[in-house]
């Protein structure tokens, strides 16, 4: 089955990113969040340069393995410079939601939409039976609050940043998760949790 996730690296207060992130600063002054990429003795078989300590490799790359297709906001997408016209997984295609026109540069792996149905439907169509992934604070929100989400990925760094994109901005109703997986890494700790959609609560 198709699920639909999200694995983002969060500090320990929530943020996705450093402060002031945007064009030209990426995903801002919050650089620590991803030094766990690099600062490892092994490679990762998904994403080229990547150097991961074992624990965190496991993790990464078995869940880069299972994306078919990428849905991100267009703050993401601007934020990352629209990822050079590629996507940020090495294989999937990206679809981006978005209220503003595509811009010129959009490149062949990118598809721009205007609602996170819309984003979802065609991640779905593209993933060729894999997993569907979501990308930014305002989509990983959104599809909470509409009930799609199946599993997060939380590659907790500990640092208290202060500042920068949160990764859950305000959900209409109470969400329950349980916790599936806790491993514990240098610089990182992965937890993953099932999204209890039939219990949310008001």
């Amino acid at each position: 089955m198709v699920k639909v996730v999200s694995a983002l690296a969060v500090s320990v207060d929530g943020f996705i990113t450093g402060r002031d992130p945007g064009p030209g600063n990426g995903l801002g002054d919050g650089g620590v969040l991803f030094d766990w990429y690099s600062n490892g003795d092994v490679p990762s078989s998904a994403f080229d340069g990547f150097r991961l300590y074992e624990p965190s490799r496991r993790v990464f790359d078995g869940a880069a393995a299972s994306i078919g297709a990428v849905v991100a906001g267009r703050n993401t997408f601007d934020d990352s410079e629209g990822f050079g016209g590629g996507s940020p997984h090495p294989s999937a295609p990206m679809v981006v939601v978005s209220h503003r026109a595509a811009p010129p540069s959009v490149g062949d792996r990118q598809r721009f939409v205007g609602s996170l149905a819309e984003g979802v439907a065609a991640a779905r169509d593209l993933a060729g039976g894999k997993d569907v992934a979501l990308m930014g604070g305002g989509v990983v929100t959104a599809a909470l609050a509409a009930g799609v989400v199946d599993e997060l990925l939380l590659h907790q760094v500990p640092v208290l940043l202060g500042a920068g994109r949160r990764f859950f901005q305000q959900l209409p109703a109470h969400i329950s998760l349980t916790l599936t997986e806790a491993v514990p890494a240098p610089g990182v700790t992965h937890l993953r949790y099932r999204v209890d959609n039939s219990r949310k609560q008001s």
